[in-house]
Order: C-alpha cells, then structure tokens, then sequence
C-alpha cells in the first residue's frame, strides 16, 4: 500500500512538465523510476473472483453490526424502538429480549422477530415491520487515482463498480486495473486485481465482487510515457496498450514545423537503473517509462 501511495503522490512531480522544458527532462534521467505497483508478487487475478461472494448471493440490504433499525409492531405502539445491531448481531425486542439478526435481510429480521414474540407467548399474532434507518456496518476506503477518494458507506450488495462511481471515476491519471484489498479473519490481506480494460473490450465479464466491511479500493496511478522536444504539447501521458511511436506523437499534439519524424530517439530505462538511447521508427511500440525525443529537421 505504501508502495503504492508513493508511485501516486511521485507522478505529482510532472503535473508541470511541459513547463519545465528540456532542462527538467535532463534533470528527471537522473531520478530511479519506482517499479509499478501492479508488478508486485502476491496479487491474484481476476479469475479469483469466483472463490469470492458475488452480489447475486448477497440480500439487496442485510442487517451488520452497527446498523441502526426501527422496528414497528402494529396495534402495540408502546413496543415501537430504535435500536442497534450489537457486536453478537442481535437486537434487543421490548418481551422477546435479544433477537439475532445478523446477515438477514429487514423482511427477514421483522419474520424473526415475529417469530420471537409468538413462540415466547407475547403476542398471539405480532405484525412486525423493522426498517433499516442507517447503515453503519459496510464502510470501506476507496484510494488512489480517483477523483474523490475516502471512506464511504456502502450497501450490502454494493459491486466494485458501485465503489468507483461513489468515488467519482478513476481519474485522468488512473491505470486500467483496479485492487481490491480484504483482510480475513486470519489477518492475511488478500489482494484482487480486476482489469478494467478487459471488461471495457468484452473480452471478461463485469465482475460481480460484493463488497465487504473494511475492504479496500485502490485505484494505481497508471504507467507513464514522456514526450519532449519539437512536439507541440511535451507532457507526461498515460500509456495505452500496444500505444506505438506515431500514436505517442499524435497525443502530445503532433510535431512543430521544425521536427523531423525520421529523427526520433527513445530513451529506455534498463534493468540496473541506467538509460539506453535507441533510433525509433513511427511504428515501434513504446514501453513504460520511455522518454521520446523528437528532433529538428537538418534541413
């Protein structure tokens, strides 16, 4: 995660590229580019979402700890309460006593209740209506390359894509795979990634992860190319897959009057942090990281 963070305030650096000009180009060589921190170990595919509850299996609204309900019994309005789902899951009903609610939906819970009353001899025949006033039991943190990221409440049958729209969308700067980050009772943090590129292409279908309590989304700042020299628009851009060179020109806004599409150069980081410089032609396909170069005519 703090990996993670870093990569994300890091990219705050280049906000101002294109004002800095070559000077600040030269300067950034010198500076060890992080790994991305989708390229860590440990982090399961989209493919594990099957192990894991889907909003299908998930009542539309289900009662957790914490959540404020209201429960009504009809004709006995002295019985009328507002209470709590406690730590165990119960609610306390004025006669029943402590009612266990957890995971049911308010249907379910007011039947419960009902059942409560009647089989203790309270009420012969109790109509019981309990409504869910607020929900305190599904909270999870939403992170990273969005446009509005923290803490949300969310609904039981809440879905990853629910979670994003809370949060605004990703961001301009936001990579394509998104990580959901849930700790088990165990205490080992299982980590999902779920490519949002695959989903947009039809090639998989929308997840349907249900949420849960204390869940984590983090959205990855994307990897990045830089374009400089006689382009009209010199920037930080965000890397497209199979993106080639005369694509990366065409968004920094093409070349000047001056450039040369058959001097381009880019400049590729290497494995031990060095820099190699390669010749590019207009169809090469450019990598993460990469710093293209495009020069002025000769004549």
């Amino acid at each position: 995660m703090n990996h993670s963070f870093s990569v994300m305030l890091d990219s705050g650096l280049f906000r101002n590229f294109r004002w800095f000009g070559h000077v600040t180009l030269a300067a950034l060589f010198l500076v060890p580019l992080s790994a991305h921190p989708l390229h860590a170990e440990g982090i399961a595919s989209v493919d594990d979402l099957a192990a894991l509850p889907s909003v299908q299996e998930v009542p539309f609204l289900s009662l957790g700890v914490g959540d404020a309900v209201s429960l009504q019994v009809y004709g006995r309005p002295e019985m009328q309460i507002t209470t709590y789902v406690s730590d165990d899951g119960s609610i306390t009903v004025p006669l029943a006593g402590k009612v266990s609610v957890l995971g049911l939906s308010p249907a379910e819970a007011g039947e419960r209740v009902s059942d409560a009353l009647r089989e203790g001899g309270f009420i012969l025949d109790p109509q019981v209506t309990l409504l869910i006033t607020q929900f305190r039991s599904r909270q999870i943190s939403i992170l990273g390359a969005v446009r509005s990221p923290g803490r949300f409440v969310v609904e039981s049958d809440a879905s990853l894509m629910d979670a994003l729209a809370l949060a605004g969308g990703i961001s301009d700067s936001g990579g394509q795979t998104v990580l959901v980050l849930r700790t088990g009772g165990d205490g080992e943090t299982k980590r999902i990634a779920v490519d949002l590129g695959s989903i947009e292409s039809g090639s998989v279908a929308l997840p349907s992860l249900a949420l849960q309590n204390g869940d984590a989304v983090f959205v990855p700042v994307s990897e990045q190319f830089y374009v400089y020299g006689e382009v009209n628009a010199p920037n930080m851009y965000r890397l497209e897959p199979g993106m080639t060179v005369i694509q990366a020109l065409a968004r920094s806004g093409g070349l000047t009057p001056r450039g040369s599409s058959r001097r381009i150069e880019i400049r590729r980081p290497r494995a031990d942090g060095s820099y190699g410089v390669q010749a590019a032609d207009l169809a090469d396909l450019i990598q993460a990281d990469d710093v293209i170069r495009v020069k002025e005519r000769i004549f």
